[in-house]
């Protein structure tokens, strides 16, 4: 089963966050910026609270519907459900976009708080880094210590190394987080001196190295779209955020012509695949020779712009729902963000063992009836122990200062 992702996060209600913005831009045009605006939260940008949470939900729901595995008594086979008929259609809801979306702007925000103030973008990114690994390695000490309690229970080696290698894929996101936050002032530079002119650039040079891939044959830069093609989503979010805060808008024609983008972007990336070496599959399924995330290909830059587009085109709506009904999903997500990131794989794992081992049952085959039968039964088991995981190991989050300082909060996730 190939693991992708990301998480999100919130605010503790009237708390304010480190990382907290103030909802009204600064800029001459405030008054016409935040026209529209609906409820009571002026310390947060309500669109870039929606698309977090929305990203993590979906983040872990494409996780727990991944989940294939048997387990014969001494070997644990594990593959992915999706992988089975159809189920590629549903990896291109996958939301790592919309994640780096919500980082950029974050990154924005905060850099634009510390414009002018020699050393502090450092020393501030410098907190969120240290702030991120705490809870991080809790994750991993609590794994070293599982993984030498199941062998010294006797649980067979293969499927102990098989769970210790999956724990920590999903951190690959850190590494890209830190870069592209660390590159923040940079881009926000760019935007405001070249537009759309570097705009073109972020989204040609992945695009680029994707050519060289595949019609050149040179396979050397290929690693570089780990980096490259999530700045598209995430320089998108500092393009937005940097417009907010001086009052104006990036596409004056708005909706329309993000719809339009969106569509296009959409129909670029099924021509690539249909005529191209691409999988249909928008993330790795076992046995690909291919896969579209490892590194990401030239269809997740195109799915990424189509993502950013749909998400601005909403805007107005997202904010009124992270406002209004959809606060009492935001707001838990945005205390708790990236402890549900780091261990929903673990509640996952938990509720695999106990049908397993505990059970001695078998995971009913993929698409098959039992298995949309026992999906409520799955995720509200998979609910339960993440909620107990979130309430034991959620208060390594918030940082010494008492705020949700992580990456959550300026990371693939982003915070407002």
């Amino acid at each position: 089963m190939t693991l992708t992702t990301t998480l999100v996060p919130a605010e503790p209600a009237p708390r304010r966050s480190a990382l907290s913005e103030p909802d009204r831009p600064t800029g001459p045009a405030s008054t016409t910026v935040a026209a529209g605006r609906a409820g009571p939260r002026q310390g947060r940008d309500g669109f870039v609270d929606a698309i977090r949470a929305l990203g993590i939900v979906a983040v872990v729901a494409l996780h727990w519907l991944m989940v294939e595995a048997t387990w014969d008594g001494s070997t644990l086979r594990v593959g992915n459900a999706l992988g089975h008929g159809a189920g590629w259609t549903v990896t291109w809801l996958q939301t790592l976009p919309l994640l780096f979306l919500a980082a950029g702007a974050a990154a924005a925000y905060r850099s634009s708080r510390t414009l002018g103030l020699p050393g502090r973008w450092w020393r501030a990114l410098g907190g969120s880094v240290m702030g991120a690994a705490r809870p991080v390695v809790v994750l991993l000490g609590v794994w070293a210590l599982a993984v030498v309690a199941m062998l010294a229970v006797g649980v067979p080696d293969d499927a102990v190394r098989r769970l210790a290698r999956m724990v920590p894929q999903p951190l690959w996101f850190l590494g890209v987080w830190v870069v592209l936050v660390a590159l923040t002032p940079v881009l926000q530079r760019a935007w405001r001196r070249w537009r759309w002119g570097a705009a073109g650039v972020v989204v040609a040079l992945p695009l680029a190295v994707d050519a060289l891939r595949f019609g050149a044959g040179i396979d050397g830069p290929a690693w570089a779209n780990v980096l490259l093609a999530w700045a598209v989503p995430f320089g998108a979010g500092v393009a937005y955020a940097t417009d907010r805060r001086a009052g104006r808008r990036a596409v004056p024609n708005g909706r329309a012509l993000l719809v339009t983008g969106a569509l296009a972007a959409l129909a670029g990336a099924a021509l690539l695949i249909a005529v191209g070496p691409y999988p249909v599959s928008l993330i790795g399924m076992p046995g690909a020779e291919i896969s579209n995330l490892a590194p990401p290909t030239a269809p997740v830059v195109l799915h990424a712009v189509a993502m950013v587009c749909l998400a601005l085109a909403a805007r107005p709506v997202l904010a009124r729902w992270a406002e209004g009904a959809g606060r009492t999903v935001v707001r838990p997500l945005a205390q708790r963000s990236m402890t549900v990131y780091l261990w929903h794989l673990t509640a996952m794992f938990a509720v695999v063992g106990v049908v397993l081992l505990g059970f001695g049952q078998s995971l009913p085959e993929a698409w098959s009836a039992d298995w949309w039968a026992s999906r409520p039964v799955w995720f509200g088991a998979g609910l339960l122990v993440l909620a107990g995981l979130v309430r034991v190991f959620g208060r390594f989050e918030a940082s010494r200062a008492g705020t949700t300082d992580t990456p959550t909060g300026t990371g693939p996730v982003g915070a407002s």
